[in-house]
């Protein structure tokens, strides 16, 4: 939090992973928690009662704290779905104030739900914003971990930019979910068959204008970054759909992520 408003996760991941947080860091980047439920208190274990209780003492709690570092998560009141979907789809109308800018979505909860851990059905439910979707072209490929290692799974993709030397692609992101086990198999077999050239565990997949696969990526937000070339990283990047009927040199261009970033596209955001 900056100036009473949240910031972006780019922010926030100058934090992470840290083993020592120096003074000087701490003032540079202060943390922030935004308290969403409340699992236990005073050794009573919370966990079995309904939400809505849960709530109530979480309230409580954060009141009682007195901590300007600490604040609850606004509550969204709806008596419709039409009047939900309008609050998802305009923050700042349902009180989301000076972070609607960064919001992701809305969390459904039961309010007689107890706590339960894993992902249940039914009992809650993120409903995030609809992303933003842009056709890339795959330009490297490594294979994947676990029961995906004798896969090539993770796909690096960019999209076309004028250079010196004419059209070029630049890798704006990295994706390696979003596909079926079928769909897997037969990027698999593409990269496979379109190697040109490995560089220890990568491999150069070809990507010219009239030779190449088209990813339609669906990603949550842009930002600034000086570890691509391009100068821009996604946040969330995931396959959306592989668009074997489109030639790579149809794939979008990088002043097109540009003014999405410039018209200020919902960057690095955070559910409610």
């Amino acid at each position: 939090m900056r100036d009473a408003r949240v910031q972006s996760f780019n922010v926030l991941q100058q934090r992470l992973n840290r083993k020592v947080v120096s003074p000087k860091l701490m003032k540079d980047f202060p943390i922030h928690l935004r308290a969403y439920d409340l699992l236990g208190e005073d050794g009573d274990d919370l966990r079995t009662l309904p939400f809505s209780e849960r709530r109530a003492r979480l309230e409580a709690f954060v009141r009682k704290l007195e901590d300007p570092r600490v604040d609850l998560s606004p509550l969204i009141a709806f008596d419709s779905w039409e009047r939900l979907a309008a609050a998802r789809a305009d923050p700042a109308s349902a009180g989301a104030g000076a972070d609607a800018e960064a919001v992701e979505g809305v969390m459904l909860k039961r309010g007689d739900a107890p706590y339960l851990p894993g992902r249940p059905r039914g009992q809650w439910w993120k409903w995030k914003r609809d992303p933003h979707i842009i056709d890339a072209v795959l330009m490297y490929a490594q294979r994947g971990h676990g029961k995906r290692s004798s896969f090539y799974s993770d796909y690096t993709f960019g999209v076309w930019t004028t250079s010196e030397e004419g059209e070029q692609l630049v890798p704006v992101g990295k994706a390696y979910f979003g596909f079926t086990d079928e769909e897997l198999l037969r990027i698999d077999r593409f990269v496979r068959r379109n190697t040109t050239e490995k560089f220890g565990p990568v491999r150069h997949v070809v990507h010219e204008p009239g030779q190449g696969l088209v990813l339609e990526v669906a990603f949550e937000g842009l930002q600034r970054s000086t570890r691509h070339k391009s100068g821009i990283a996604m946040r969330f990047p995931r396959i959306n759909r592989l668009r074997w009927d489109k030639p790579p040199r149809d794939a979008d261009r990088l002043d097109t992520l540009e003014k999405m970033l410039n018209s200020k596209v919902r960057k690095n955001p955070s559910p409610p």
